[in-house]
């Protein structure tokens, strides 16, 4: 074989063998491409920061409204669940966000273990849980485990008697019952001198996590609170 043979046929093999290599590698993507593709992934990112599990003394509630037969019947209730908040570090959180969505029967019905009005239910799902990225099933199974995650200390279990306590105490005895709360993590909030709520943060996995700035105590400093008890 000459020399122009040679040259010839190196071309060809040169030819066939980039013809093979770009039909039968699978081309990779490029950076941007997996971005894209892992952004496409990822999951939401909810809006904002964490939770607020508010906590209703409800006989205090039950004084100021007896008309509300639900929560107030002849049952008696201690803490029930107000709600359960999207909060911001900032302050504040996101609220009454549109939704053509209610909570269905079924959803309701579990709810009242825990949250025992279906005025209060329907509220906290258009005030709160529409803005939370849940559907209304899941969000009041949050709710429901949120609840579940906090201890209520035994001084409110099912007091017959007034607890006499300051803001303080209330808030000692939260900490001894959840050993996991520091003070940063929950507030006490009163009305005058009455218990309304206690409010603690807590992440996604329902875990204590420090309040943002405008989550704090609003009670009387060393004044004995006025606690209703249970009827």
């Amino acid at each position: 074989m000459n020399r122009t043979s040679r040259a010839i046929v190196c071309v060809l093999v040169i030819a066939i063998t980039t013809g093979i290599g770009h039909f039968t590698r699978p081309s990779e993507p490029t950076v941007a491409q997996a971005e894209r593709g892992n952004a496409r992934q990822a999951p939401a990112v909810h809006g904002f920061d964490y939770w607020l599990v508010a906590l209703s003394w409800s006989p205090a509630y039950c004084e100021t409204n007896p008309h509300d037969r639900e929560q107030c019947g002849p049952r008696g209730y201690g803490f029930v669940l107000h709600g359960l908040w999207p909060q911001y570090e900032r302050g504040g959180g996101p609220q009454d966000c549109p939704t053509r969505e209610r909570p269905d029967a079924a959803t309701i019905a579990r709810s009242l273990a825990f949250m025992p009005s279906r005025r209060l239910i329907e509220h906290e799902w258009r005030a709160h849980g529409a803005c939370s990225g849940l559907d209304a099933r899941d969000y009041f199974d949050l709710s429901d485990r949120a609840f579940a995650s906090v201890r209520i200390p035994p001084a409110f279990a099912s007091p017959r008697s007034p607890p006499r306590m300051r803001a303080d105490d209330v808030r000692n005895a939260f900490v001894a019952a959840n050993p996991s709360l520091r003070a940063d993590m929950f507030a006490v909030v009163c009305r005058g001198r009455d218990l309304a709520e206690v409010r603690i943060c807590v992440n996604d996995d329902l875990s204590p996590r420090r309040c943002g700035r405008d989550v704090r105590t609003r009670c009387p400093r060393n004044t004995e609170l006025r606690i209703p008890a249970l009827r």
